[in-house]
């Protein structure tokens, strides 16, 4: 039974030291690690020991035990004296380390030399091994070592609760518990005589605390770190808080920005202060709403007539523990200098945006309007085609009109806007076909036509030449696809490129059904025009294969109007 709770406690504090690894951090504090590895060593060695046949097998557990024993007090007043942000020199901390060491080396001796154990004897009763000893001077100290680490580990508690208000009070108490359940664990079975060590118990419960410490470190320690960097940059204010609000930490230079925080305890819930609430909380809850809502103003009136007010920028953030959000963080900046700037710029910025905008509505009018000139001329060349370029243009337009009105395919403002600018560019590679081929009245060989075809990608070339220097890279890549796809066709059978389905591009897709539909109800040199019947029957026999299905009930609702245009 006895050996089943040693094996079950070493088993639970392996679990924990896993537990502690996944919650690891680079920035805990390495006494705590300490903690847990010597732990599981400890109960591994009263495991051992209460399975040991014989006397030099149980001596030699009992010394594993001991690592924990001697040791364990020495890390864990480090950990507290880190904890509560006490320093200590170096010669403070290899004294006492140094006298642990020597302690262990004479549990070591046992069974060559009487420093630690004079004698020892092997009894096995009831389950239970125990070494019966007669103690040396050595464990005299190990106890007298043992009382000063426990009773510093006391003092540095008790002194911080009272002095240190940037420590949490949390972190206090859960040190607390670990020195007490320290002392039931060396002093219980002499005092109230178990029939076992119950220190491998105390040991787990001290782990099960040290992790709600870790738990609550992280959330330290990632403030600590921010707030290290931003004592570095000196102009830069840092405050924590978790997701209750708890007051976690801050640096100097945001309690200069908010004096208001010099008041506070870590740990204090910032709704409890009404200073506050109009600033820090008023900040979050508007952070909450939106995230986009990150940066706010916060203006300052001057403590002297001599001294300027100051207007800080405040960046509200989530704290975050590697992915995980653990809270909120606010950066303060002093940004007096910027905002009298901007403030200056203000005040030239509505007569300069008036100005800057009709000389970008003029060049823009001049740019529409070389490119609608280009066109032009190039359709003047063409016996076949006078007039297509304003009617396809129109047929664009009253196409995207009606797709805009559901919506259902997406299309940005933008997008119709550009695509309506760029369809007078469709047939603009046109102008590198031979007068002979294009001004040819009467059908194309199919030499002829291979030839006409090269429009297309010429189109697209040309097109590239003219806009290359342009700043308007959306409305560039849709005059190129409408110069180079409008005549690709959605079962794959178009040209230049053979494109199929969505290989081709929305704009060339809307562009076909327009230059189609002129071609059909327009008279040309080599053909009459179609009745608005003959045309609309082809289109909709096309719908599937020669255009995009999805654009059918956009040219079935704009077909009224296409023939009022037409007959007009």
């Amino acid at each position: 039974m006895v050996t089943a709770l040693y094996f079950s406690m070493f088993a639970v504090s392996m679990l924990l030291t896993i537990v502690y690894a996944f919650f690891w951090h680079r920035h805990f504090d390495v006494n705590i690690t300490i903690l847990f590895i010597l732990i599981s060593i400890s109960n591994l060695g009263f495991w051992f020991r209460n399975i040991s046949p014989d006397l030099p097998q149980a001596l030699l557990a009992n010394k594993i035990t001991y690592i924990g024993g001697c040791f364990l007090p020495y890390f864990i007043l480090m950990c507290v004296l880190n904890l509560c942000d006490i320093r200590v020199g170096r010669f403070l901390k290899i004294v006492p380390l140094v006298i642990s060491v020597l302690v262990y080396f004479s549990v070591l001796s046992v069974g060559y030399y009487p420093w630690f154990y004079k004698e020892t004897a092997y009894i096995k009763a009831n389950g239970v091994v125990r070494l019966q000893t007669t103690y040396g001077l050595m464990h005299t100290v190990h106890y007298m070592v043992l009382s000063v680490y426990l009773i510093a580990a006391f003092a540095v508690i008790i002194y911080s609760f009272f002095k240190k208000r940037q420590v949490s009070h949390t972190i206090l108490f859960f040190l607390f518990v670990p020195e007490l359940i320290a002392i039931m664990g060396y002093f219980g079975n002499r005092l109230f005589g178990f029939g076992f060590e119950i220190i491998p118990i105390t040991y787990v419960f001290a782990e099960v605390v040290y992790l709600l410490i870790v738990h609550r470190m992280e959330l330290y320690n990632v403030s600590d770190t921010v707030i290290d960097s931003m004592v570095q940059t000196g102009d830069t204010g840092f405050l924590s808080l978790d997701f209750k609000f708890h007051y976690l930490g801050s640096n100097e230079t945001a309690r200069k920005f908010l004096p208001e925080l010099e008041l506070l305890n870590v740990d204090l819930c910032i709704e409890t202060v009404d200073e506050l609430k109009g600033t820090v909380l008023a900040w979050i809850r508007r952070f909450e709403k939106d995230n986009s809502l990150a940066d706010n103003l916060y203006e300052k009136k001057a403590a002297a007539d001599k001294e300027e007010d100051r207007i800080y920028q405040v960046t509200v953030n989530y704290l975050y523990d590697g992915r995980r959000k653990r809270g909120y963080q606010l950066f303060f900046t002093d940004d007096t200098k910027n905002q009298k700037y901007i403030s200056l710029m203000n005040s030239y910025n509505a007569e300069l945006e008036v100005e800057v905008e009709e000389k970008t509505r003029h060049i823009i009018d001049m740019h529409d309007n070389l490119i609608l000139g280009m066109a032009t001329m190039v359709e003047s060349r063409d016996n076949s085609t006078g007039g297509h370029i304003r009617r396809t243009s129109e047929v664009v337009r009253l196409l995207i009109e009606e797709t805009k009105k559901d919506n259902a395919l997406k299309l940005s403002e933008k997008f119709c806007k550009d695509l309506i600018k760029a369809a007078p560019m469709h047939d603009i590679g046109k102008i590198a076909v031979d007068d002979v081929i294009l001004r040819k009245p009467g059908r194309f060989t199919d030499e002829e036509f291979e030839k006409m075809k090269a429009h297309a990608a010429e189109g697209a070339k040309i097109v590239h030449e003219i806009l290359k220097e342009t700043d308007d890279e959306h409305f560039k890549m849709i005059a190129e696809n409408v110069a180079h796809y409008h005549h690709e066709r959605w079962d794959g059978s178009g040209y230049p490129n053979g494109l199929k389905g969505e290989e081709i591009p929305l704009e060339a897709r809307i562009m076909a059904i327009a230059d189609v539909y002129d071609a059909l109800v327009s008279k040309r040199v080599y053909k009459e025009s179609m009745s608005f019947t003959q045309a609309d029957s082809i289109i909709m026999e096309g719908m599937g294969k020669h255009f995009d299905k999805r654009l059918e009930p956009y040219y079935v609702r704009a077909r009224a109007r296409l023939e009022e245009y037409y007959s007009d």
